[in-house]
Formats: C-alpha cells, sequence, structure tokens
C-alpha cells in the first residue's frame, strides 16, 4: 500500500501516517511495531524497508513472551521491544493522546469505569475507556459520510467511497471496520437509490463488537493485563507507563541534539520548539537570530528542564483559558504572571531559566512581556508534531513545502481528526 495508490482517497494525516510507517501485517490487518510508533512521532520518513514483513501465529506467540510485565516498565520499553510487538491504529491514536494530552483527562476517563472506587480497571472495561478517548474517529466518519450523500451520488463518488474502505479496512480493527462499513455502505446504498440514509437502523451492541474486535492480544494489552489477559490495571501503573512512554520519546528528541552531554544548547532547545511549526523561513531564522542576540553565551537546557517544559505543553488549553482570564483585552504578559499560569495549570513550576529562554524567543520588541496568543499558536504545532504532516522548517525547502501545504489541504469535507 504505497502513497501513490492513496492519493484521492478520504484519509485523514493519522491515517496516511500511520499506514506509512506500519511495517507489519497480520491476518490481513495493519500493525506498527513500538520502533515504528518511536519513528512516526520523531521523525518525517519511516526506516527503508522493501516491504512489509508478515507476521504469523508464532511470531505473536514468541511477542507475547517477550513483552515485559507491568512491573518491568520503563522509560526505554518501545525501544528495548523494538520491532518485536505489534500496535494496532486503535491504540496508534491512544498513545498519540498519551504525548499530547494532561494527565488529569485520562485520570477521568479511568474513573468512569472504576465502578467500585478501587483504582482498577480489567481488559474490557480499559478497551472501552481507549474506544471512548479515540472515539471520534468515528463520528468525523460519520459527517463525512453523510455530506459524501448529500454532495454526490455518482459513479466516481462511489467507486472512491470503496476505495476508502479497502485501505480502512487494512489499520481498523474489527469492531471499528464493521462500524465504518456499515456507514460507508450506507453511502452506496445511497448513490444507488438516490435516497439520504434515515440513521434509524438500531445500532449493535458496543460490548458484543468490542469483543469482536481484540481477538488479538497486541503488545499493550498483553503488557498492561498479561498473557492471559485476567489481570486489572491500576491507574497508578497507568500513569508510570505514560510518564515512561513520554520521557522515551522526549529522550529520544533531546539526544538528537545533546550529542550525548547532559545539556543542549538554548538554540537547539529553540529549533525543536520550532521543528514543527508552519513557520517561513525568514521567521524561523528571526526567531533563532532574535534568542542568539540576547543570549550570546547561554547556560545550556538541562533534561530535566526540557521535559518539564514539553509536559507544561501538555495542558496548553488550560494555559489559554487562564491567560484569557487572567489578562483584559489579550495584554501582554510578564515572567512572573507566566510562572504563576504554569503553576495553577500544572501544579508545577518550571525553571526561571527556561521561562527567560522562552520570552528571549517570543518576546517582540524585548520589553520583558509576551504575546502569549502567539506563543500559544506556535506551541500548538509543537505539541501536535505526531498529528499533523510534518514539514521541513528551515530554508527555502521549508518555505515551499509550507506554500505546498496551504495549496493542497484536504477539502472541507475531509474528516479532520
Amino acid at each position: 500500500m504505497e502513497d501513490q495508490s492513496l492519493r484521492g482517497l478520504k484519509l485523514n494525516h493519522r491515517e496516511r501516517r500511520f499506514i506509512k510507517f506500519a511495517s507489519v501485517e497480520y491476518q490481513g490487518q495493519l500493525y506498527m511495531t513500538p520502533q515504528d510508533f518511536i519513528e512516526s512521532v520523531t521523525d518525517s520518513e519511516p526506516r527503508p524497508r522493501l516491504k512489509r514483513r508478515t507476521l504469523w501465529d508464532k511470531d505473536l506467540d514468541r511477542f507475547h513472551q517477550e513483552t515485559p510485565s507491568l512491573s518491568k516498565g520503563s522509560p526505554d520499553m518501545f525501544r528495548t521491544i523494538f520491532d518485536k510487538g505489534i500496535i494496532s491504529y486503535t491504540e496508534y491514536l491512544f498513545l498519540l493522546s498519551i504525548l499530547t494530552k494532561p494527565q488529569t483527562g485520562f485520570r477521568i476517563a479511568f474513573n468512569m469505569f472504576d465502578t467500585d472506587g478501587n483504582q482498577r480497571v480489567d481488559k474490557e472495561e480499559f478497551l472501552v475507556l481507549m474506544e471512548m478517548i479515540t472515539a471520534g474517529v468515528f463520528q468525523a466518519y460519520a459527517t463525512w459520510v453523510s455530506d459524501t450523500a448529500s454532495d454526490s451520488t455518482d459513479v466516481k463518488t462511489t467507486k472512491k467511497i470503496e476505495a476508502t474502505k479497502q485501505v480502512l479496512e487494512k489499520i481498523f480493527s474489527t469492531a471499528r471496520r464493521d462500524r465504518l462499513n456499515r456507514a460507508l455502505e450506507g453511502v452506496v446504498k445511497v448513490a444507488d437509490e438516490g435516497l439520504y440514509p434515515t440513521g434509524e437502523e438500531e445500532a449493535e451492541p458496543l460490548e458484543d463488537e468490542l469483543q469482536k474486535s481484540h481477538v488479538v492480544d497486541t503488545t499493550l494489552l498483553v503488557h498492561f493485563f498479561g498473557r492471559r489477559g485476567k489481570q486489572d490495571l491500576k491507574f497508578e501503573e497507568f500513569k508510570m507507563f505514560m510518564e515512561n512512554l513520554q520521557t522515551e520519546v522526549l529522550e529520544i528528541e533531546f539526544n538528537e541534539f545533546s550529542k550525548g552531554l547532559p545539556a543542549i544548547t538554548e538554540l537547539d532547545f529553540a529549533r525543536i520548539l520550532l521543528r514543527y511549526t508552519y513557520l517561513q523561513s525568514d521567521q524561523y531564522e528571526m526567531y533563532l537570530e532574535r534568542l542568539l542576540d540576547r543570549i550570546p553565551d547561554g547556560q545550556g537546557i538541562t533534561f530535566n528542564e526540557f521535559k518539564s517544559f514539553c509536559q507544561f505543553l501538555n495542558t496548553l488549553d488550560d494555559f489559554a483559558i487562564a491567560m484569557r482570564m487572567y489578562t483584559l483585552a489579550d495584554q501582554p504578559i510578564s515572567q512572573e504572571e507566566f510562572h504563576r499560569a504554569v503553576k495553577i495549570c500544572t501544579g508545577a513550576e518550571l525553571s526561571s531559566h527556561i521561562v527567560d529562554t522562552v520570552f528571549k524567543i517570543f518576546d517582540d520588541d524585548g520589553d520583558g512581556q509576551l504575546s502569549y496568543k502567539e506563543f500559544i499558536a506556535i506551541m500548538r504545532d509543537r505539541l501536535h508534531r505526531g498529528f499533523k504532516t510534518q514539514l521541513p522548517s528551515e530554508g527555502w525547502e521549508g518555505f515551499k513545502a509550507c506554500i505546498k501545504e496551504e495549496m493542497t489541504r484536504d477539502d472541507p469535507s475531509t474528516p479532520s481528526l
């Protein structure tokens, strides 16, 4: 399934990215390996490969035996497992959420299924929780299906729907494929009969579909619930898994610039913040030159400082709300006010040096005040690095890529997740 075969299909960025990086196939369904996932959020392109590797039952049995238990989880687990594990598309979305959302949202979702208050869920409850967190996929597709039906009922539209369905069948689990197929078949029927779907057909019980959806025990499920799937998952254990995953991804990114040293330069920190943004090349260079002028001899940014700042970015929506409530008429904010807002949103404090560095990057006129709207807009691009098409951000190639992206964005009928 190469890129050229996907042209013209109604696939969003995350679906295309999953298909691009997924390197294995089992029983006709595409999966990522843990290494594929790490590369999908840290690299622009997957490792070169001739074709996807087909897995057999004996391969999965071996994977299950080598999957570490929860008690042996670590910040290098994905790198250690490497290509001896599988991650489904649903889990891909779930893991992306872990990298970009605050932990409070997961605690709330976790508590919804913790009916007896013992701070743990079983395997079936967790599958429902994961479905709930990634449920926007099907809400978006329901909208697209309806819009497609109302826009056109010609043969070309029908063929596009069928081609899209064939691709999506390769990445969605059984339950999700069933629901998507019913929706897409409804559009095909509309095209044949010239009718609009009524939406009155009774849906199958969610529980039945979930039981069908995970015939395959993935690496995450074995890690969380054991080979037999009988263990319970405590929230504190899940919280540690989230922290380990975030740390692992950030370590990879940090080490790319640190070259084995305990700190990165302030300039490298700026490059990391700006690398996934949609800035034009002259804007990108302006931020870097401004920082160099203001911090000619920096003291460096440690990994703990870098990690704390990236974890703060996961609360960016809360920070934006705090800023709107705190300031009047969208006035710029001082470093003291920035510190206070971060503490309110995260319960933790950022180092004075890293906040000062952020202000040196984004303070337009050097008056010690930050235009938080501009800061938030740029940091949103940084936060959603695994969700959007990654573009070069330096030089002429970066400029051309930005222009091309703006000119070739999916039309409004394409679901955006």
